[in-house]
């Protein structure tokens, strides 16, 4: 045999053989490892949301009531008419909710930004100031409702005793068709302006001071600053404050009803859409029509968070 031309080796049957099912397998889920991972739990919460909200969309199709178990006919969009067209109960709760969202809202972010602004340079005892601020948060609304009922007492009151003590009149405050609304509205800015302040200080300690010092430079003041380079950088995060919570201020049931009671009080002056649904489920046992106005309260949210959401994606470019 010659030796410039030397023997080739039988080529190896593993090396030839094309990749089996495992060897595909096996690069696939190291391809898609993150989703893998996930996926338990992705199917854990869609469970959860899925099955209640089909559940409540089969029960609003039919006239479900008494009980869940009873038997029912379907009655197809009969419950979305006969809510759609109550013009004593459902609109003024959908007012209602609008109310008590938009203006809380606007306080709880106007208010936390202030505070963020005040606590986001350091000073002597900045940690004791952010302790006694996050305090609201730690309470339950339900205690916190609570607590705002006897403040808030008309007779033993400490609200009124304060107002008399500078000559004003007292007020009849969760008592008054006219203020229970505004009065509760402010409980829940007083609970829930910390959550607020501790996203939007995230956001103020995560911008660059270079934008801010050339403006100081360029001799701009405090308020050119905040409104020229502090808030533009800061409307994504301040959109993601609005955007969550919005959505818990439009949930809110808790504090209502801690405060006002079966119907929102007696005129039904803070009957917002959940408490609303609440009594239609609990107080009168119409799970149909109940289920109708979460169906719509549903989609009210989640159109919510979709103009929400293309606002802060139109902000972020």
């Amino acid at each position: 045999m010659s030796v410039l031309n030397p023997p080739r080796s039988a080529p190896s049957r593993k090396a030839g053989r094309p990749p089996g099912a495992r060897e595909n397998f096996s690069a696939w889920s190291n391809r898609h490892r993150k989703w893998l991972f996930a996926a338990p739990a992705m199917i854990f919460v869609g469970v959860l949301i899925v099955f209640p909200l089909a559940w409540t969309l089969y029960l609003s199709l039919t006239d479900s009531q008494g009980s869940v178990r009873a038997a029912s006919e379907f009655v197809g969009l009969q419950n979305y008419a006969t809510v759609l067209s109550d013009a004593e109960r459902f609109w003024p709760a959908v007012g209602r909710t609008l109310t008590f969202t938009g203006v809380a809202l606007v306080c709880e972010v106007v208010l936390g930004m202030g505070i963020a602004l005040l606590l986001w340079r350091p000073f002597r005892g900045e940690k004791w100031v952010r302790v006694a601020i996050l305090l609201p948060l730690v309470a339950t609304p339900v205690a916190v409702g609570m607590m705002w009922r006897l403040i808030f007492d008309p007779n033993i009151g400490f609200a009124n005793q304060l107002l008399g003590m500078v000559g004003i009149p007292p007020q009849p405050w969760l008592s008054g068709q006219d203020t229970a609304l505004g009065t509760t509205i402010f409980m829940d800015v007083w609970q829930w302006t910390p959550m607020v302040v501790l996203i939007l200080l995230a956001g103020l300690t995560s911008l660059s001071e270079e934008p801010d010092e050339a403006a100081r430079v360029d001799g701009a003041n405090a308020v050119q600053r905040f409104f020229y380079i502090t808030l533009p950088l800061m409307m994504p995060t301040v959109i993601v404050a609005i955007l969550l919570r919005g959505i818990d201020a439009l949930k809110t049931f808790d504090i209502l009803y801690a405060t006002k009671g079966k119907g929102g009080g007696s005129f039904h002056e803070v009957e917002t859409l959940n408490v609303y649904a609440y009594g239609l489920s609990f107080d009168y046992n119409q799970y149909g029509l109940s289920s109708a106005v979460l169906i719509l309260f549903f989609m009210i949210i989640i159109g919510s968070m979709w103009l929400l959401t293309m606002r802060k994606k139109a902000v972020s470019k």
